[in-house]
């Protein structure tokens, strides 16, 4: 017996009015616990706590066992140090360790591609597109090689497999649940900012990270949940550690005097460009790479080679850079050197992720702009004395500034870097780079290096708004069938025996295998003049808009531009581009509606009502 299940259809699974309900099927069971989890929000805000402390341990983990492999790999002796900042390092593992760990990495991205050869789908995206839904398998494999490049000692970060495995954890989750489609996009912010805050132990930071990237937004029904999973993935790292600021600054920097802050801004416009020079270089290695003879798992091997070559010059370009970073605050160097290093630092990331080496650009950026901040500290101090003492100030600015550039999250990057100085007196310095660095980004590049890694692809993401929903409503779903058609070959006179004036506004006409050949006025075919020259003319001759037509997975924004382009009421579904035959039609009126529709939906959904 097949019995129609409103319950089914309303808690939003895959069951049918015609599923057969299973005869162990309890509804209140069913329902309760539930609609509970979906509809309490203060039972979602438990949920979430529960796994910042989840994430936070599993970030903290791969982190030890990156500096594992690296004091393997490399022969490190001082406990806790940093790849880039090490004292003491194996120096012929330098040689042939890169290429090793690139070979291990091109063969597993050859296995995966044989495997699973789709595209990995990180948070930012997941939020954008598919309304949080993330791949828990797809990100292990983005875990594993991950781990492989930065445990070689690649030029890059394991930040993107911190939020890649808290952003999948919390979505596996919410799935599970069956949450609704903004509430599996908080889940996602509030693991990704549980990752960040464990990462950094900066707790700020890493909400705001939720809120900026992945989120896209600031809203107060997620306030909750992205903020205490962030607090307690921090309140975790300090449960295993003492809690200090991950950088240690060797004096208080002091106030920061009215004639630094324009120094400040000058440091914003330089790290704008260097950040921009540096996504630009990623993208130019990669294209490089892609045009070079040979297996692609071989790329990697090369690339390794290549930061070799670097890496004997620069020791510090190996690895994020988060060990450089505390050197360098505590150290100073020439100038002369730092502009080498601060170069082999950029060739060294986009060789790295242009080569095929998985990780990211976060602590690269930071790192850079550290180096950039140096250097601009050391010339401000040669022509300006009273700028002198203001160099640690300054790395600060360059590190929260070339980050804003290269990440896109300019409230997150301040925070960040006070989070982890514990300075507080630069907070001014830091937020006018920051702001300066950003605004030149967004108004010169208009990319952050996610979203221009989307636009490479030919996605047009700008950032983590909710543009997924409109992907849901396509132009198959609206159309209607039973199209009426004639014959392109038909004259004017059959047109008129068939089609009286006033039965139909427009027929679309159709050639060989039903193909769409354009569409004619029913109006304007009986104004023409009655004698039997004209009556003899093909209908084809009046016949417009050939050009214009909707495709079925078009989305209904989509084809809204359609029909304003074409000008016209309705329109013809085509099967595809290659196959022009006609399968149904859509009104301009009736698109509008649905989409109004939709649109009032999704922004309910956004307010939570």
């Amino acid at each position: 017996m097949r019995v129609k299940s409103k319950l089914a259809l309303s808690s939003g699974d895959n069951m049918t009015p015609d599923t057969p309900i299973p005869q162990n099927f309890s509804p209140s069971r069913f329902t309760r616990a539930g609609r509970w989890l979906r509809d309490s929000q203060p039972a979602q805000i438990i949920i979430c706590v529960f796994l910042g402390v989840i994430v936070a341990a599993i970030t903290v983990g791969l982190h030890n066992l990156v500096m594992f492999l690296h004091a393997a790999a490399y022969g490190l002796t001082v406990p806790g140090e940093h790849l880039s900042g090490a004292t003491v390092i194996n120096h012929s593992r330098i040689i042939y360790m890169p290429a090793l760990g690139g070979l291990a990495l091109g063969l597993l991205l050859y296995v995966f591609k044989r495997w699973k050869p789709r595209d990995i789908i990180d948070p930012i995206e997941a939020n954008a597109v598919f309304g949080g839904r993330m791949s828990f398998t797809d990100s292990l494999r983005l875990l594993a090689a991950t781990l492989i490049s930065n445990g070689a000692g690649g030029s890059i970060g394991m930040e993107a497999a911190y939020t890649q495995m808290g952003g999948s954890i919390t979505s596996a989750l919410g799935a599970k649940l069956k949450l609704r489609r903004e509430d599996m996009r908080i889940f996602v912010a509030a693991g990704a900012a549980a990752a960040i805050s464990a990462a950094f132990n900066a707790p700020l930071a890493g909400a705001f990270y939720g809120y900026e990237l992945v989120l896209g937004m600031y809203k107060i029904s997620a306030l909750a949940q992205v903020t205490l999973a962030a607090l307690a993935g921090n309140l975790f790292l300090h449960a295993i550690h003492a809690g200090d600021p991950i950088f240690s600054l060797p004096q208080a920097t002091g106030a920061v005097a009215a004639f630094d802050y324009a120094m400040f801004a000058c440091v914003g416009i330089a790290s704008a460009f260097i950040g921009i020079l540096t996504m630009q270089s990623v993208t130019g290695c990669e294209a490089a790479f892609k045009k070079l003879p040979g297996p692609e798992w071989l790329r990697p091997v090369l690339g390794g080679g290549l930061l070799t070559s670097l890496a004997l010059l620069f020791p510090q370009v190996l690895g994020s850079g988060q060990g450089g970073i505390d050197q360098h605050l505590h150290n100073s160097w020439p100038l002369l050197a730092l502009y080498g290093l601060l170069a082999a630092k950029i060739a060294g990331s986009a060789i790295s992720i242009g080569s095929g080496f998985r990780g990211g650009l976060f602590s690269a950026a930071l790192f850079i702009g550290c180096l950039t901040g140096q250097i601009a500290g050391l010339l401000a101090g040669q022509y300006f004395p009273d700028s002198a003492g203001q160099v640690e100030n300054f790395m600060l600015v360059g590190i929260g500034s070339v980050a804003a550039s290269v990440i896109g999250a300019p409230v997150t990057m301040v925070l960040l870097v006070l989070e982890m100085t514990g300075n507080f007196p630069a907070t001014g310095g830091v937020m006018a780079g920051v702001l300066v660095s950003s605004t030149i980004t967004r108004y010169t590049f208009g990319y952050s290096f996610s979203t221009w890694r989307f636009h490479l692809r030919g996605l047009r993401i700008l950032g983590a708004h909710d543009v997924g929903w409109v992907n849901e409503h396509t132009v198959r779903d609206l159309m209607f069938s039973g199209t009426r058609t004639l014959p392109a070959e038909s004259t004017l006179g059959d047109l008129r025996q068939k089609i009286p004036a006033g039965s139909l506004k427009r027929i679309f006409l159709t050639g060989k295998n039903n193909a769409y050949e354009g569409v004619v006025d029913i109006a304007e075919a009986h104004s023409q003049p009655a004698n039997d020259e004209t009556l003899a003319r093909p209908v084809l001759l009046l016949a417009k808009g050939r050009d214009f037509f909707l495709l079925p997975n078009q989305n209904i924004r989509a084809a809204l531009d359609v029909f304003a382009a074409a000008q016209q009421e309705e329109l013809p579904v085509i099967a595809s581009a290659a196959n022009p035959k006609i399968i149904g039609h859509a009104s301009e009126t009736h698109v509008l509606k649905r989409y109004a529709q939709a649109l009032e939906k999704h922004e309910a959904e956004q307010q939570g009502l």
